[in-house]
């Protein structure tokens, strides 16, 4: 499994539209037989910031696979207002440092 970071900058007038935007885009991502999971994150210290986590089965599946669906087309349509906050797309290999902290319980009634 590989994971893909897209570290965005997105201005407080635009937030709720980037939001919407991939609001209606995680159909195509949920239907992808090249992803394994996804999130958005939020980030607190500085709310101009989020992180889009995408856990695709290889690099290979996601550039040769889902960038080469027909419905690539209709994700990429959604979220393309917001190419131009990226600043920071890649891919990362999980290594074996991993593993659950002591307040797993409390994350799965936070959510």
């Amino acid at each position: 499994m590989i994971v893909e970071y897209t570290r965005y900058k997105v201005s407080q007038d635009r937030q709720t539209a980037f939001r919407q935007a991939y609001q209606d885009a995680q159909q195509y991502l949920h239907n992808s037989p090249h992803c394994v999971g996804y999130e958005l994150s939020h980030c607190t210290e500085d709310p101009e910031r989020y992180v889009l986590r995408i856990e695709w089965v290889s690099v290979e599946e996601h550039l040769q696979g889902f960038r080469r669906d027909p419905s690539f087309k209709s994700f990429f349509s959604l979220v393309q207002p917001f190419i131009s906050n990226i600043e920071e797309m890649q891919h990362y290999e999980l290594t074996e440092i991993a593993g659950d902290g002591g307040a797993v319980g409390k994350r799965k009634a936070s959510m």
